[in-house]
């Protein structure tokens, strides 16, 4: 009934997009388990395009929290599809309408990262794809000077055809940020080749100058690199593998690891992690602690789990899945931690047209051992 009248209410007075969100967090908040809340964000309803994959979550500095999503009419299918923008007022449990703050008319975008700078500045990249599949990308960004509210001109990060972003900056013990990136090659869009690589483009905000470390090579190619600090000049990232999407036994996450501050990158090894050739992210804690976000599967995105480690990465015993459908698709998750301690993971599902939200707190995974 009341499920009913919100939709009747919200096509009169044209609040889709509302309507889907209370509903869909109505009938998320009543199958889930009490320590983790799912919420569904955007989907069908929401007039950017059915295609809404995929989606990147950070908080804001006036604790905001700000999502980004590419959205069109598919993956190879609009080069008119743009990435969309939605904002969470701290203290609120409705989402903004999701508008466009990035749009090439003549080119597709994807990947869009949205990130905050201990300087304020918030960043967004993402991807300009220049030809018919990835391999012909460039990295693209805007900044704002207003907490995501306006955004500057589009400038080109990268000019190597191939090279791609998937995962936020992370902040190094020397004030410089460090941004994960992947180089992509090859003209097949159902395979990843061995010689796709990952690396990473170190900002120093002082001098205002990127530099570029190793590429990490592995057995089966790794692309969509997830890093995270240990300690010190000590960083771990585990990356996507390569090979097609109809799953292999061998197919695990590539771990690599850099000494020297994410300067120079060791060779890609595989993980304890199987991998389906899907995206991962690694999120250090404010306690020390590594959380990984991933689909424990060889084959399929499905289930979306969490593991979380304590003794800095090196064994992540502690793991729960977030939703495990044998017939879900849970892709491309973002993680990060609010300032009031808790996790959200933002993902998508339904064939990449809907988005959504898990919330929960670390003690919800690490009671699971």
């Amino acid at each position: 009934m009341i499920a009913a009248f919100v939709r009747r209410v919200a096509a009169c007075l044209g609040w889709v997009w509302i309507a889907g969100a209370v509903l869909g967090w109505n009938q998320a908040r009543s199958a889930e388990p009490k320590d983790i809340r799912v919420e569904r964000l955007f989907g069908p309803e929401i007039p950017t395009g059915d295609y809404k994959h995929p989606a990147s979550i950070t908080e804001l500095a006036n604790g905001d929290l700000f999502l980004a999503f590419f959205s069109g009419e598919g993956e190879y299918k609009d080069n008119a599809a743009a990435v969309f923008g939605s904002r969470l007022p701290r203290g609120s449990r409705r989402w903004s309408r999701p508008v466009a703050i990035a749009t090439n008319p003549f080119h597709a975008l994807g990947n869009a990262v949205p990130w905050q700078a201990p300087d304020g500045v918030v960043w967004l990249f993402y991807v300009t794809r220049y030809g018919e599949l990835w391999d012909a990308s460039r990295i693209t960004a805007k900044i704002s000077h207003d907490g995501a509210r306006t955004w500057s001109e589009s400038f080109m990060l990268t000019f190597e055809a191939g090279t791609m972003v998937r995962n936020r900056p992370i902040v190094l013990g020397t004030g410089e940020y460090l941004l994960p990136v992947y180089h992509e090659v090859g003209n097949d869009p159902e395979s990843v080749g061995r010689d796709c690589t990952s690396s990473f483009l170190r900002f120093d905000p002082k001098t205002r100058k990127w530099s570029e470390s190793n590429r990490v090579h592995s057995r089966l190619g790794n692309i969509q690199p997830a890093p995270a600090v240990i300690d010190g000049d000590r960083l771990v990232a585990f990356c996507r593998r390569g090979g097609g999407y109809e799953g292999q036994p061998d197919g695990w996450l590539v771990r690599t690891e850099s000494n020297d501050g994410g300067r120079t990158w060791s060779a890609g090894t595989d993980s304890e992690f199987p991998n389906p050739n899907a995206a991962v992210d690694l999120l250090r804690l404010a306690n020390g602690h590594h959380l990984l976000v991933y689909n424990n599967s060889f084959s399929d995105r499905t289930p979306l789990t969490v593991a979380i480690s304590t003794d800095g990465a090196r064994t992540f015993p502690h793991r729960r899945d977030l939703l495990a459908d044998p017939k879900g698709d849970y892709g491309y998750p973002t993680a990060i931690q609010t300032r009031d301690g808790l996790v959200h993971v933002a993902f998508t599902s339904d064939e990449r047209k809907v988005v959504r939200q898990a919330v929960f707190a670390e003690s919800a995974i690490l009671r699971q051992r």
